[in-house]
This record gives C-alpha cells, structure tokens and sequence, in this order.
C-alpha cells in the first residue's frame, strides 16, 4: 500500500506530522480523526529510488517488531512508570537494551519528540510499523486519564494473550505442515532418482506395463526433462501469488477463504473474534468512545474480511442502532455470544462481557488446537496411503507379471 505524509493537530492544538499506510488520504484522514488527530495535509510520500545499501538498511529499520520486544518494552514501561520514573528517562534506558534495530531508533525518535513537547502517543502514531493504532491509543488514553503505567500494563497482558493464543495455532499445524513437506521432497527423490533406474529394467520386459507403472514413468520423465521449466513457473507461481496477496483484493480474497478452510479455519476464526473481544474490552474499559473502539479494534484483528465487518458494526452504530443489533447484522458471532453481548449492553457491563466472549473463544481454541493433530493424522495417513500404494503398484505389478510369464513358461 501507498504510504502518505500527514500533517495535523491533536487534542491539545499541537502540530503533529508523521506517514500513514493506506488506499486513500480519505481512510488516512478517517483514521486520524479516529485517533483524535484534525488532519491539515495529506499527501501521497514520493519514495525515492535509492543504492542497494540504503534498501537494504531500509527494510531493516523498518521490519516490524517480534511480538516478545513488545511484550518486553510494555512490561518495563508499566514498572517503571509504576516506580515513578517519568517517561523520557524511562525511554531513554530502554532504547540502549532493545535488540530490534528498528524499535531502538523508534524509540530515540520518540525521545526526541517528548523534549519539543509532543505527547508519547502522537509520537508512537509516527511509527506505525513499530506501535500499531491500539497501542497507541491505548497510551494516549492512559495519558489523558493520568494511569500511563496501567495503560501499558493492559497492553502487556493483552500481547501477552494474542501471543499465546497464536502460539497454540502454529504449534497445532506444525506437524502437519512438517509431514506434508517431507512428502513434497520423497516424492520428489523418488520421480527424479529411484523411478528411472526401474524404467530401464521395465523397458526390457517387452510387454505392456500395467497403467499404475506408466504414470511413474510419464510423471518422472516429464519431471527429469522439463525440471528447469517446472522450476521456472513455481518461481513466477511464488512471486505473483505474493504479489496478489500484497494487494488489497488479494488480502481480503485470502483472508476470507483462509476461514473456511477445513479443519484449520473455525480455529483461526474464532482465535481472531477472540482479539476482537479481548481489545474491544480493554478499549471500551480505558474510556474509549465505542465507534472509535472498533475502528482502533479493526486494525488490530489482522484480518481484513473480519475489518470490513467491524467496520460495518461502526456503521450501525452511527445509524442508532444498539450493540447487539450491528453484532448480529455481522453475522460473525454466535447466539450464545450474541445473547452475552445484549446482556452486557442492557446492564452497562460491555466490557465485562465481551472478557468473557473472549475467554470462551479462547477456551475453545485452545481446545480445539489439541484436537487437531488427532483429526489430521487420519487424512495424512490416508493421503500417505494412496500414495504408497501407487508406488507399490508402479514399481511390483510388472515383476509379478514377469514372474507370472516364467512360471507359465
């Protein structure tokens, strides 16, 4: 996506400059208003081309962070504003202890900006890559409230949630991905190596092979005479399937079709309504309107089907409808969830309950990831299974034809 330059005032009428990804300077303009940010100048940033070094410095500066470097600089911020140390010295001591290069000078630049007098969460909004919108609103609620350590806290234990749920998710699906990989390379080991020393012994049988035989011998000799070409359009497959899933139609096609995938999809689901819930509340709770909470929540979900939907949640509410009517409109949640969330909205306890949405879906995905190797095995097996049984059939039917014929003779 393109990045644009913006120029703006926040709450307190201070100037505040800084680059935004986005499709359009509208969204860039909603989005700061969202945060609070009256936005002045929008503009597309022109980016140079530059020598391969400055590329290469570039992507390096600005890779997002791991997860634990945040999960890290929250918790040390909550101590030691909770110390009461202020927040320039207590920037200043972590910037030399952060390993992500990025983050360090992230860090220094927001420094920087504390001592011309710019508030912590304006500055974090500069660095989109490093501080996503719900960190920083977070922070910038804490500022105004006065409760910064508690701010970052809440922030620690959310990341701290979003990590391990994701954790249990790639955890559950590494196994299989190893078993399916180890596949792809027998297979190939076996068409490129072991099936053309058996088709010159089958070439002397002099009879007619059996059709499991002539399908290893077609697959391995196209794969040993054409290998560069089937290399050649995986390369392009690779960069072109990247590339349009870099653009905004392909993110969201995949983003959609990735939650009905079979087996794996339900659990991605319901891990990513659970962020929802969980930042929705922690949102809600630190004071932050409800139709700038879902558009801070969109962004936080990571996936741009479930976005659009929040988004329209937004929408709803702007139009007068309640909590629960824009939920079900939705169709994203269940009616046992959705009967929570009416129940939250008619006793004023929002936030309580979409905690609790949140720790029933994590409940269930955290059960649902321990079930699933067990409900994999048996679809690898079997895909192993007819496999292994071509093979065999390819590579014995014509020994037992041939055996067949001296016998006979």
């Amino acid at each position: 996506m393109p990045i644009y330059e913006y120029k703006g005032r926040n709450p307190q009428g201070e100037v505040v400059k800084g680059q935004l990804e986005g499709t359009s300077t509208s969204e860039i303009a909603s989005h700061l208003m969202n945060t609070g940010i009256t936005p002045i100048d929008i503009h597309e940033l022109v980016v140079q081309q530059t020598d391969a070094l400055q590329n290469l410095q570039q992507a390096l500066f600005n890779r997002a962070p791991d997860i634990n470097e945040l999960l890290m600089f929250s918790r040390q911020m909550a101590t030691l504003l909770k110390a009461g140390i202020s927040i320039l010295p207590a920037l200043r001591g972590l910037t030399s202890h952060m390993t992500h290069a990025g983050m360090a000078n992230a860090l220094e630049d927001i420094a920087n900006d504390l001592e011309s007098g710019h508030t912590l969460a304006a500055s974090m909004q500069q660095h989109p890559r490093i501080f996503s919108t719900l960190f920083a609103s977070m922070v910038n609620v804490g500022e105004n409230t006065g409760q910064l350590d508690q701010a970052f806290l809440q922030i620690h234990q959310y990341l701290e949630i979003d990590k391990e749920t994701k954790d249990r998710i790639k955890a559950a699906t590494r196994y299989p991905i190893f078993v399916f990989i180890a596949m792809a390379i027998a297979m190939g080991v076996i068409n490129l190596f072991v099936i053309p020393a058996f088709a010159s012994v089958f070439a002397g049988f002099g009879s007619d092979l059996p059709w499991a035989t002539k399908i290893l011998m077609t697959t391995s000799e196209f794969s040993i005479n054409y290998w560069h070409y089937i290399l050649v359009a995986l390369v392009i497959l690779i960069v072109s399937g990247k590339h349009y899933l870099n653009s905004e139609k392909g993110q969201y096609q995949w983003d959609r079709y990735k939650l009905k995938i079979p087996l794996v999809g339900s659990i991605i689901e319901r891990a990513t309504l659970s962020r929802f819930a969980r930042a929705f509340s922690m949102a809600f709770r630190a004071g932050v309107p409800i139709t700038q909470t879902l558009v801070i929540v969109s962004r936080a979900v990571d996936n741009t089907f479930i976005e659009k939907r929040i988004l329209s949640m937004r929408d709803g509410l702007e139009h007068g409808e309640s909590l629960t009517q824009t939920a079900i409109a939705s169709n994203l949640f269940t009616p046992l969830v959705l009967q929570m969330i009416s129940v939250g909205e008619d006793t004023g306890a929002v936030d309580d309950m979409l905690d609790e949405v949140a720790n029933f879906y994590e409940r269930e995905v955290d059960y649902d990831t321990k079930q699933l190797s067990s409900a994999i095995e048996p679809i690898m097996i079997a895909v192993i299974g007819v496999m292994v049984l071509i093979l065999a059939l390819g590579v014995f039917l014509p020994m037992w034809d041939l055996a067949g014929a001296a016998f006979g003779r």
